[in-house]
Protein backbone atom coordinates (compact mmCIF):
# COMPACT_ATOMS: atom_id res chain seq x y z
CA UNK A 1 0.00 0.00 0.00
CA UNK A 2 1.15 3.20 -1.05
CA UNK A 3 1.37 5.77 1.96
CA UNK A 4 -0.67 8.30 0.41
CA UNK A 5 -3.70 5.85 0.35
CA UNK A 6 -3.57 5.42 3.77
CA UNK A 7 -6.27 7.19 6.10
CA UNK A 8 -3.97 9.18 9.00
CA UNK A 9 -4.95 10.86 12.40
CA UNK A 10 -2.19 13.54 12.95
CA UNK A 11 -2.17 14.07 17.50
CA UNK A 12 0.26 17.18 18.24
CA UNK A 13 -0.71 20.46 19.94
CA UNK A 14 2.71 22.76 19.45
CA UNK A 15 4.68 24.61 16.97
CA UNK A 16 7.32 21.82 16.82
CA UNK A 17 4.40 19.52 15.79
CA UNK A 18 3.43 21.58 12.95
CA UNK A 19 6.19 20.97 10.47
CA UNK A 20 5.25 17.44 10.88
CA UNK A 21 1.97 17.92 9.51
CA UNK A 22 2.42 20.16 7.13
CA UNK A 23 4.68 18.18 6.12
CA UNK A 24 2.23 14.91 5.79
CA UNK A 25 -0.66 17.83 4.15
CA UNK A 26 1.12 19.48 1.44
CA UNK A 27 2.87 16.09 0.31
CA UNK A 28 -0.63 14.86 -0.32
CA UNK A 29 -0.94 12.52 2.72
CA UNK A 30 -4.54 11.57 3.27
CA UNK A 31 -4.75 13.12 7.09
CA UNK A 32 -8.70 12.96 7.79
CA UNK A 33 -8.25 14.03 11.48
CA UNK A 34 -6.25 16.26 13.72
CA UNK A 35 -6.79 16.04 17.56
CA UNK A 36 -4.92 18.70 19.51
CA UNK A 37 -5.35 20.58 23.11
CA UNK A 38 -8.53 22.33 23.90
CA UNK A 39 -8.80 26.12 23.90
CA UNK A 40 -7.23 27.46 26.82
CA UNK A 41 -7.49 31.12 27.94
CA UNK A 42 -3.76 33.24 28.51
CA UNK A 43 -2.27 36.36 28.58
CA UNK A 44 -3.39 39.51 30.64
CA UNK A 45 -6.88 39.41 29.11
CA UNK A 46 -7.20 35.62 29.32
CA UNK A 47 -8.50 35.29 26.05
CA UNK A 48 -9.24 31.75 24.40
CA UNK A 49 -5.75 30.68 22.97
CA UNK A 50 -5.94 27.87 20.04
CA UNK A 51 -2.82 25.56 19.67
CA UNK A 52 -0.33 25.98 16.82
CA UNK A 53 -1.87 22.64 15.20
CA UNK A 54 -5.15 24.15 15.59
CA UNK A 55 -4.67 27.02 13.33
CA UNK A 56 -2.82 25.29 10.99
CA UNK A 57 -5.21 22.58 10.57
CA UNK A 58 -8.27 24.95 10.22
CA UNK A 59 -6.40 26.72 7.80
CA UNK A 60 -6.68 23.54 5.54
CA UNK A 61 -10.34 22.91 6.43
CA UNK A 62 -9.26 19.79 8.32
CA UNK A 63 -11.33 18.32 10.95
CA UNK A 64 -10.27 19.28 14.13
CA UNK A 65 -11.24 17.08 17.62
CA UNK A 66 -10.10 18.80 21.22
CA UNK A 67 -10.97 16.96 23.75
CA UNK A 68 -10.76 17.38 27.07
CA UNK A 69 -10.50 13.65 28.15
CA UNK A 70 -9.06 10.86 25.99
CA UNK A 71 -11.37 8.50 27.72
CA UNK A 72 -14.15 10.58 26.59
CA UNK A 73 -16.96 8.24 25.05
CA UNK A 74 -17.74 10.86 22.41
CA UNK A 75 -14.35 11.96 21.35
CA UNK A 76 -13.74 7.62 20.73
CA UNK A 77 -16.99 7.55 18.72
CA UNK A 78 -16.00 10.75 16.64
CA UNK A 79 -12.44 9.21 16.40
CA UNK A 80 -13.31 5.52 15.18
CA UNK A 81 -15.78 7.22 12.76
CA UNK A 82 -12.82 8.27 10.97
CA UNK A 83 -11.51 4.61 10.41
CA UNK A 84 -8.16 5.96 10.68
CA UNK A 85 -5.28 3.29 9.22
CA UNK A 86 -2.80 4.89 10.95
CA UNK A 87 -1.93 7.75 13.48
CA UNK A 88 0.76 9.83 14.02
CA UNK A 89 1.79 11.41 17.30
CA UNK A 90 4.03 15.01 17.83
CA UNK A 91 4.24 16.41 21.40
CA UNK A 92 1.04 15.67 22.58
CA UNK A 93 0.20 13.70 25.77
CA UNK A 94 0.65 10.20 26.96
CA UNK A 95 -2.54 8.36 24.90
CA UNK A 96 -4.83 5.52 26.77
CA UNK A 97 -4.67 2.23 25.06
CA UNK A 98 -8.01 2.29 23.79
CA UNK A 99 -6.55 5.61 21.56
CA UNK A 100 -3.04 4.23 20.34
CA UNK A 101 -4.50 0.85 19.74
CA UNK A 102 -7.32 1.48 17.45
CA UNK A 103 -5.49 2.08 14.08
CA UNK A 104 -4.87 -1.42 12.72
CA UNK A 105 -1.09 -0.16 11.67
CA UNK A 106 -0.45 1.33 14.93
CA UNK A 107 0.18 4.60 16.61
CA UNK A 108 3.63 5.82 16.42
CA UNK A 109 5.27 8.89 17.79
CA UNK A 110 8.10 11.35 17.45
CA UNK A 111 9.85 11.94 19.58
CA UNK A 112 12.94 14.52 20.14
CA UNK A 113 15.79 12.55 21.11
CA UNK A 114 18.09 9.37 20.20
CA UNK A 115 15.75 7.07 22.11
CA UNK A 116 16.20 5.33 24.45
CA UNK A 117 17.78 8.21 25.87
CA UNK A 118 16.32 11.06 27.51
CA UNK A 119 12.40 9.78 27.66
CA UNK A 120 10.22 12.67 28.72
CA UNK A 121 8.94 16.03 28.14
CA UNK A 122 12.28 17.79 28.09
CA UNK A 123 14.74 15.72 25.75
CA UNK A 124 15.99 18.88 23.41
CA UNK A 125 16.93 20.79 26.63
CA UNK A 126 18.28 18.17 28.83
CA UNK A 127 20.89 16.78 25.87
CA UNK A 128 22.54 20.49 26.19
CA UNK A 129 21.77 21.08 30.07
CA UNK A 130 24.02 17.80 30.05
CA UNK A 131 26.72 18.63 27.46
CA UNK A 132 26.08 16.12 24.96
CA UNK A 133 27.72 16.77 21.25
CA UNK A 134 25.17 14.70 19.32
CA UNK A 135 21.16 13.86 19.19
CA UNK A 136 18.48 13.10 17.19
CA UNK A 137 14.74 12.17 16.66
CA UNK A 138 13.07 9.06 16.88
CA UNK A 139 10.23 7.11 15.28
CA UNK A 140 8.30 4.62 17.45
CA UNK A 141 5.46 2.56 18.11
CA UNK A 142 3.48 3.41 21.12
CA UNK A 143 3.11 1.24 24.07
CA UNK A 144 1.71 1.51 27.75
CA UNK A 145 5.02 2.34 29.05
CA UNK A 146 5.84 6.22 28.11
CA UNK A 147 8.49 6.50 25.41
CA UNK A 148 9.48 2.76 24.97
CA UNK A 149 7.91 1.35 22.49
CA UNK A 150 9.82 -0.47 19.93
CA UNK A 151 11.75 1.85 17.91
CA UNK A 152 11.10 2.25 14.13
CA UNK A 153 13.55 5.23 12.43
CA UNK A 154 16.42 7.27 14.22
CA UNK A 155 18.27 9.96 12.97
CA UNK A 156 21.30 11.57 14.61
CA UNK A 157 22.61 14.94 14.64
CA UNK A 158 25.26 16.88 16.16
CA UNK A 159 24.90 19.73 18.40
CA UNK A 160 26.86 22.68 18.18
CA UNK A 161 29.27 24.01 20.90
CA UNK A 162 27.35 27.40 21.02
CA UNK A 163 24.16 25.79 19.67
CA UNK A 164 20.60 26.80 22.02
CA UNK A 165 17.81 25.42 22.72
CA UNK A 166 15.94 27.09 20.23
CA UNK A 167 18.02 26.21 17.26
CA UNK A 168 18.39 22.67 18.48
CA UNK A 169 15.13 22.64 17.82
CA UNK A 170 13.99 24.35 14.72
CA UNK A 171 16.62 21.83 13.20
CA UNK A 172 14.76 18.94 14.51
CA UNK A 173 11.58 20.60 13.63
CA UNK A 174 12.37 20.02 9.92
CA UNK A 175 14.39 16.83 10.36
CA UNK A 176 12.12 15.34 12.77
CA UNK A 177 9.03 16.12 9.75
CA UNK A 178 10.95 14.13 7.03
CA UNK A 179 11.48 11.33 9.54
CA UNK A 180 7.48 11.21 9.58
CA UNK A 181 7.13 10.63 6.15
CA UNK A 182 9.83 8.34 5.59
CA UNK A 183 7.71 6.19 8.86
CA UNK A 184 4.55 6.41 7.00
CA UNK A 185 6.02 5.67 3.74
CA UNK A 186 7.97 2.41 5.46
CA UNK A 187 4.93 1.42 7.74
CA UNK A 188 2.45 1.45 4.41
CA UNK A 189 4.99 -0.30 2.62
CA UNK A 190 5.30 -3.26 5.46
CA UNK A 191 9.36 -2.09 5.20
CA UNK A 192 10.03 -1.88 9.22
CA UNK A 193 11.31 -3.90 11.53
CA UNK A 194 10.26 -2.45 15.17
CA UNK A 195 13.93 -2.52 17.07
CA UNK A 196 12.78 -2.82 21.00
CA UNK A 197 14.55 -0.39 22.93
CA UNK A 198 16.33 -3.21 25.52
CA UNK A 199 18.02 -4.41 22.77
CA UNK A 200 20.47 -0.84 22.60
CA UNK A 201 22.47 0.28 25.08
CA UNK A 202 20.98 2.49 27.47
CA UNK A 203 23.11 5.14 29.74
CA UNK A 204 21.66 5.71 33.09
CA UNK A 205 22.60 9.09 33.06
CA UNK A 206 20.93 9.96 30.23
CA UNK A 207 17.60 8.14 30.27
CA UNK A 208 15.37 10.39 31.73
CA UNK A 209 14.28 14.14 30.42
CA UNK A 210 11.67 15.07 33.05
CA UNK A 211 9.85 18.77 32.55
CA UNK A 212 11.89 21.70 33.34
CA UNK A 213 10.64 23.57 36.39
CA UNK A 214 11.70 27.10 37.80
CA UNK A 215 13.73 25.93 40.27
CA UNK A 216 15.54 23.63 37.31
CA UNK A 217 16.79 27.01 35.58
CA UNK A 218 18.38 29.05 38.91
CA UNK A 219 21.69 29.16 38.35
CA UNK A 220 23.96 27.59 40.90
CA UNK A 221 27.20 30.06 40.49
CA UNK A 222 29.11 26.92 42.19
CA UNK A 223 29.42 25.18 39.62
CA UNK A 224 31.86 25.08 36.42
CA UNK A 225 31.75 27.87 34.20
CA UNK A 226 31.44 24.92 31.00
CA UNK A 227 28.00 23.18 33.53
CA UNK A 228 26.60 26.79 33.59
CA UNK A 229 27.17 27.75 29.94
CA UNK A 230 25.41 24.38 28.84
CA UNK A 231 22.57 25.51 31.10
CA UNK A 232 21.68 29.08 30.02
CA UNK A 233 22.16 27.11 25.94
CA UNK A 234 19.96 24.46 26.66
CA UNK A 235 16.91 26.77 28.52
CA UNK A 236 17.70 29.86 25.72
CA UNK A 237 15.22 31.41 24.81
CA UNK A 238 12.71 30.03 26.65
CA UNK A 239 12.25 29.38 30.13
CA UNK A 240 15.52 30.86 29.66
CA UNK A 241 18.33 30.32 32.89
CA UNK A 242 18.09 33.03 35.72
CA UNK A 243 19.70 34.60 38.70
CA UNK A 244 18.83 37.63 41.44
CA UNK A 245 21.17 40.46 41.69
CA UNK A 246 21.16 41.60 44.66
CA UNK A 247 23.04 44.42 46.79
CA UNK A 248 22.19 48.24 47.02
CA UNK A 249 19.16 47.12 49.74
CA UNK A 250 17.01 45.64 46.55
CA UNK A 251 16.59 42.59 44.79
CA UNK A 252 16.40 42.02 40.87
CA UNK A 253 15.51 39.37 39.13
CA UNK A 254 17.37 38.62 35.96
CA UNK A 255 17.11 36.48 32.89
CA UNK A 256 20.60 35.18 31.39
CA UNK A 257 20.49 34.33 27.52
CA UNK A 258 23.60 33.91 26.19
CA UNK A 259 27.09 33.56 27.93
CA UNK A 260 31.09 33.40 27.13
CA UNK A 261 32.90 30.84 29.88
CA UNK A 262 36.19 31.87 30.91
CA UNK A 263 38.61 28.90 32.14
CA UNK A 264 40.64 30.86 34.51
CA UNK A 265 41.73 30.47 38.57
CA UNK A 266 40.76 33.50 40.86
CA UNK A 267 40.19 34.38 44.01
CA UNK A 268 36.64 35.63 44.02
CA UNK A 269 33.53 33.92 45.56
CA UNK A 270 30.99 32.35 43.32
CA UNK A 271 28.90 35.06 42.31
CA UNK A 272 30.68 38.22 42.57
CA UNK A 273 30.57 40.40 39.53
CA UNK A 274 33.41 42.34 37.82
CA UNK A 275 32.61 44.53 35.28
CA UNK A 276 34.26 47.93 33.50
CA UNK A 277 30.73 49.24 33.31
CA UNK A 278 30.91 50.03 29.65
CA UNK A 279 31.72 46.86 27.79
CA UNK A 280 31.45 43.71 30.05
CA UNK A 281 30.01 41.97 32.56
CA UNK A 282 31.66 38.82 34.15
CA UNK A 283 30.39 36.73 36.80
CA UNK A 284 32.91 34.40 39.15
CA UNK A 285 32.40 30.98 39.16
CA UNK A 286 34.17 27.81 40.63
CA UNK A 287 36.67 27.54 37.84
CA UNK A 288 36.77 30.63 36.12
CA UNK A 289 34.30 33.04 34.86
CA UNK A 290 30.78 33.66 33.21
CA UNK A 291 30.92 36.81 30.71
CA UNK A 292 27.34 37.58 29.84
CA UNK A 293 26.72 38.84 26.60
CA UNK A 294 22.54 38.87 26.54
CA UNK A 295 20.12 39.34 30.09
CA UNK A 296 16.88 40.60 30.86
CA UNK A 297 16.33 42.59 33.57
CA UNK A 298 12.33 41.05 35.41
CA UNK A 299 9.55 43.78 33.97
CA UNK A 300 12.73 45.27 31.34
CA UNK A 301 13.38 44.58 27.50
CA UNK A 302 16.43 41.63 26.69
CA UNK A 303 19.21 43.56 25.78
CA UNK A 304 22.97 42.83 24.73
CA UNK A 305 25.63 43.76 27.48
CA UNK A 306 26.45 47.26 26.60
CA UNK A 307 23.41 48.76 26.35
CA UNK A 308 22.53 46.50 29.86
CA UNK A 309 25.47 48.68 31.07
CA UNK A 310 24.15 51.74 30.35
CA UNK A 311 20.92 51.65 32.12
CA UNK A 312 22.44 49.68 34.96
CA UNK A 313 25.43 51.56 36.57
CA UNK A 314 27.89 49.95 39.28
CA UNK A 315 26.89 46.33 38.77
CA UNK A 316 29.78 45.14 40.90
CA UNK A 317 27.60 46.94 43.94
CA UNK A 318 25.32 43.55 43.15
CA UNK A 319 26.44 40.15 43.29
CA UNK A 320 24.35 36.85 42.07
CA UNK A 321 22.56 34.96 43.72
Amino acid sequence: MNGKQLRIVFMGTPEFAVTSLKSLVENGYNVVGVVTAPDRPSGRGLQLHQSDVKRYAESYGLPVLQPEKLKDENFLRELKSLQVDLQVIVAFRMLPEVVWNMAPLGTFNLHGSLLPRYRGAAPLNWAIINGDHETGVTTFLLKQEIDTGNILFREEVQIGPEETFGELHDKLMVIGANLVIKTVNALADGNVKPLPQSSLKIDPERLHAPKIFKETCKINWQKTADSIHHLVRGLSPYPAAWTSFVGSGSETGVKIFKVAPENISHNYQPGEILSDNKNYLKIACADGFLHIRDLQLAGKKRLEIAPFLRGFPNPTNYKAL
